[in-house]
């Protein structure tokens, strides 16, 4: 069954939120929830409010656990993001990693309510220079996330589930490889908020997918299921279940463990080298245009609208 598009509400602290029971906080209930998917031989090496970090022999699983609804990515998952995937490159003990979300979804991306409290300071008011630098060092600093999943020498494979939309989709660009369920959904949605995408996706996904579906999919914001997904190359493999999705992202990560990290970082390097100017240039020129642009009459009316669940009315200011 298709699941519903989703509201994206603002959300309390990981900390304030308690079950009913009375007996767990989210966060406990995070580090349980999905457990039943791997066996004992799982070892929890990181827990952080927005990422837990586990090790299953050479395999390391980064589970998104928000703490928006949907695995939203707030504040605290650009503090952590960088830092699992630096720590991770350095670990000379993994050999590849798999990325997910906890929960029925990867990531409903970008949580604009929580996100918003930091970037009115930056878009509001008369943007003279200082502004406008402080605008830039904060996009840059969001790209550097999804920059560190790239760079990490060990190959990481995305496993998606439900939806993934806007931040979740340059999550999975900036990933080695991508499978998912057939019940996954897709959305490049930057442009149904008012503003250019400016995390990767446009970078990354041309190579992935080619300029006509990237422009497509950037230009309309709409949803694709998983089926179209593999049919245009944005994933390799559509699983029937999250549960067989997750047997065969085990599966794939464990035979590139198998062989030589040294070969196998090697190739990921020299891939990488193919297109890694265009992408950094690429990521400037974003972070350039929507640091001159981003503040507009369009982008307040995209908030308003979804704060108030009604359709914008843009008009091109």
């Amino acid at each position: 069954m298709t699941p519903k598009m989703p509201h994206f509400p603002s959300i309390h602290h990981l900390s304030d939120v308690v079950r009913r029971d009375g007996c767990k906080t989210s966060r406990e209930a995070k580090l349980q929830s999905d457990s039943h998917l791997l066996g004992d031989s799982v070892k929890l090496i990181r827990m952080g409010e927005a990422l837990r970090v586990e090790r299953e022999g050479k395999v390391a699983h980064v589970v998104l656990l928000g703490p928006g609804k949907g695995n939203a990515m707030g504040p605290e998952f650009w503090r952590e993001c960088p830092a699992v995937f630096a720590e991770l490159d350095g670990d000379p003990s993994i050999a590849a990693v798999i990325v997910r979300g906890n929960g029925e979804h990867f990531s409903y991306g970008l949580d604009l309510m929580r996100m918003a409290q930091e970037m009115g300071s930056l878009v509001a008011g008369p943007q003279m220079a200082v502004e406008r630098k402080r605008l830039l060092a904060f996009i840059e600093r969001l790209q550097s996330a999804f920059n560190n999943i790239e760079a990490c020498r060990k190959p990481v494979i995305a496993a998606i589930s439900g939806w993934c939309i806007g931040g979740g989709v340059d999550m999975i660009s900036a990933a080695d490889i991508r499978l998912a369920s057939s019940d996954a959904r897709f959305s490049v949605r930057e442009v149904k908020v008012g503003m250019v995408a400016d995390l990767g996706s446009l970078q990354r996904l041309p190579r992935i997918i080619g300029q006509g579906h990237t422009r497509e999919l950037s230009f309309t914001g709409r949803n694709i299921d998983a089926q179209r997904a593999q049919r245009i190359g944005l994933v390799n493999e559509v699983y029937e279940s999250p549960d067989k999705l997750l047997e065969g992202a085990r599966a794939l990560a464990n035979e590139i463990a198998d062989n030589s990290p040294l070969v196998v970082e090697g190739i990921k390097s020299v891939l990488n080298a193919v297109d890694a100017k265009a992408v950094r240039e690429g990521l400037h020129e974003v972070a350039l245009y929507n640091t001159a642009f981003l503040q507009s009459n369009d982008l307040g009316e995209a908030f308003a609208a979804f704060a108030e669940r009604r359709p914008p009315r843009y008009s091109g200011t």
